[in-house]
């Protein structure tokens, strides 16, 4: 995306290199991109969209501060388009009940998209994402500095995965698990707060965001002359649960069939028109998406397909064919030796992997302090956190226990 869109590097926080891969025993592996070419972009959603929305205007696109609160879709839905929404580019806390007539409707407005709605779009199933954006010290930072780590078992998801990625100042530490399991995602976020605990040292969290991801796209994505694109499409990818570029990517793909369908702006495009876009689309990233359904119920599926998952990803072959397909948005073709020796090492691992299946979790040990080190920092930060209590407000004893118990919530 980056070169594709010319995105500038200023807004790319962090270029991850490096990526652990931890499974539900606590089993690392590291997996490198060796081409100092490549790297996994790491970037603060505001930053990122505030270049694309700000590079719009200057480009011409009319921007307009306001919330749509319903679109009038004309006799079976063929037009003409009217929005309904509220302008708050005056600055009002209530906004200025205002319409616009369109000739056509690109809707890029996320999962809950109203566009999808008013096109009658159908629904998907969906996951939900939870992450915390937490602080750390210099040096646990350092470590973190083009590093990445994904961690799978059921305790932090029972059908995806957690994560810690690095950001400009912080990590993002989150999990993510199907909307069947939501009521689950504040204990699955807490199982990640404890597996990572040692590596998130006197951590502070600075926010708390969640979000929800399609998970496969919706029934219908044009209808007459109203096209989804994005997540309100529900081109996020299994196994990965990544949808930025592809949100990017459809929205661009179907620009461009709009344009080449106007005629230099002669003629409207029709609903046969925009269907093109589909068609295009499905062409080049069905197989992608496929492919990461297949091995996401395989390798999701229970904790020792996840430690099979882990030993797979020491293979070189795997790297490099995981690699290629995250950073390039390609299925990889194999030759038949690759083919055959990743059969026989995916029957393997998973037999291996029966085995080896956990009936419990430790925390990841610190790679930047020793224990005695960690152990000496909490105590220190306990007692001076205690001794800024009030006195006669609450006994030492007190202030110290829940002072403990709000650290090792906090880490």
């Amino acid at each position: 995306m980056v070169s594709e869109f010319e995105l500038p590097e200023d807004i790319i926080d962090r270029k991850v290199r490096n990526m652990k891969m931890i499974s539900p025993s606590n089993r690392e592996v590291d997996i490198h991109l060796e081409n100092r070419n490549e790297y996994i972009g790491m970037c603060r959603r505001e930053v990122l969209d505030s270049f694309l929305r700000n590079r719009a205007a200057s480009l011409g696109a009319t921007l307009i501060n306001g919330l749509v609160q319903n679109i009038d879709t004309g006799v079976n839905r063929q037009g003409p388009y009217v929005l309904n929404y509220s302008d708050y580019s005056s600055g009002s806390l209530t906004g200025e009940l205002k319409s616009l007539e369109v000739d056509l409707i690109i809707g890029a407005d996320g999962a809950n998209s109203r566009v999808a709605k008013a096109m009658d779009a159908g629904d998907y199933n969906m996951a939900i994402a939870f992450q915390e954006r937490i602080r750390l010290p210099q040096e646990e930072m350092s470590y973190y500095e083009d590093l990445a780590e994904m961690y799978v078992g059921s305790d932090v998801s029972p059908d995806f995965y957690a994560w810690v990625f690095p950001k400009y100042d912080h990590v993002a530490v989150g999990t993510g698990t199907m909307q069947k399991n939501q009521s689950l995602i504040k204990g699955l976020q807490k199982a990640i707060r404890t597996r990572a605990s040692k590596r998130l040292l006197l951590g502070e969290v600075i926010k708390v965001e969640a979000h929800p991801i399609p998970e496969h796209p919706r029934p219908r994505r044009v209808v007459g002359r109203m096209a989804l694109v994005g997540d309100a499409a529900g081109y996020v990818t299994k196994s990965s649960g990544e949808g930025i570029y592809f949100a990017a990517k459809s929205g661009r793909m179907c620009a461009e069939q709009v344009v080449e369908s106007s005629v230099q702006g002669q003629r409207i495009p029709s609903e046969a028109d925009l269907k093109k876009y589909l068609k295009k689309w499905d062409k080049t990233y069905g197989p992608t998406y496929k492919v990461l359904e297949i091995l996401q119920n395989i390798f999701y599926s229970n904790d020792p397909a996840r430690e099979a998952f882990v030993e797979m990803c020491s293979d070189m072959d795997v790297q490099r064919l995981t690699f290629d397909s995250y950073l390039y948005k390609r299925v990889v073709a194999m030759n038949p030796w690759q083919q055959l020796k990743l059969t026989f090492r995916t029957l393997a691992s998973i037999l291996r992997g029966q085995a080896l299946a956990p009936s419990g979790y430790e925390p990841i040990n610190s790679v930047v302090r020793s224990e005695q080190e960690m152990n000496h920092l909490l105590e220190q930060s306990l007692q001076e956190r205690a001794s800024l209590n009030k006195s006669g407000q609450r006994s030492e004893s007190e202030a110290t226990a829940q002072e403990k118990a709000r650290v090792l919530s906090r880490t």
